[in-house]
């Protein structure tokens, strides 16, 4: 049986998520974004919280962890390089490790780039990735620090799933990033479709984070960073992909 998924908003942006295995009734949270968010959703669907996923250690990913573990007694699993985290986690996890959440297994893969602890999720069985603050919908986190390859790399990497794969991303910034990407890719058809759907999402007062990677090979301008037209807005033609990609990130940085 395949995974269940519930999104749901939790503080200003931030996408919350609850994966299922339908199996044994098990169920996680991706990170701990508001404890009142995330019990709303437990109460919504009538699921119980038994582990909650770490993607990394910023405060708006984690702030809940207490107030969740005092009131479910969940398992909490988080980056072995989170050390802030070290104290709440029950089980701390790095690159290759594989996390099972009922019959459900993911292994952990490190990406660094948006900050030094960030993993992602990757749901192989069921064609899912926890993607955190590395991807979101036709954009990527922010690099804060220096290491713009790092988050390139591991960008990469996520660029190589099947297009088929569903991504739950950490934030909803579609609408700014649809804007971005026309403006970084403007003769790019299915960019434009995407900014009408993104459009129509905010005039709804919909969530847009999830997608999958198909969709975002096909508009995403940080995972286009190897075409042609990508280095040409930035000027950089011929350059490494790695470097175009950094031209992007912080001309989006200035917008």
């Amino acid at each position: 049986m395949a995974a269940e998924i519930h999104v749901f908003k939790c503080l200003d942006d931030n996408i919350g998520a609850l994966i299922r295995d339908p199996a044994t009734g098990a169920c996680a949270a991706i990170d701990a974004p508001e404890e009142a968010a995330v019990v709303a959703a437990l109460e919504t669907t009538g699921w119980n919280l038994t582990d909650i996923i770490v993607t990394h250690s910023h405060w708006d990913h984690v702030q809940g962890l207490d107030a969740l573990k005092a009131r479910y007694g969940c398992r909490i699993v988080a980056p072995a390089k989170a050390a802030d985290l070290a104290a709440k986690a029950d089980v701390t996890v790095s690159e290759g490790d594989t996390v099972a959440i009922g019959d459900l297994e993911a292994k952990v893969w490190e990406t660094p780039g948006h900050c030094a602890d960030h993993v992602v999720y990757w749901f192989e069985a069921d064609s899912l990735l926890a993607a955190g603050d590395v991807l979101f919908v036709m954009g990527c986190g922010r690099v804060f620090g220096d290491d713009f390859d790092g988050l390139w790399r591991a960008l990469e990497r996520i660029r190589e799933l099947p297009d088929a794969t569903t991504a739950i991303c950490g934030h909803d910034y579609t609408l700014s990033n649809a804007r971005f990407a026309l403006k970084a890719d403007p003769d790019n058809a299915a960019v434009k479709k995407r900014l009408q759907e993104a459009e129509q999402a905010a005039a709804e007062k919909r969530l847009f984070g999830v997608t999958t990677i198909g969709e975002e090979k096909a508009t995403n301008p940080f995972l286009r960073a190897t075409e042609p037209e990508l280095a040409a807005s930035v000027s950089l033609e011929g350059a490494p992909a790695s470097a175009v990609f950094r031209a992007l990130r912080e001309w989006k940085n200035r917008g």
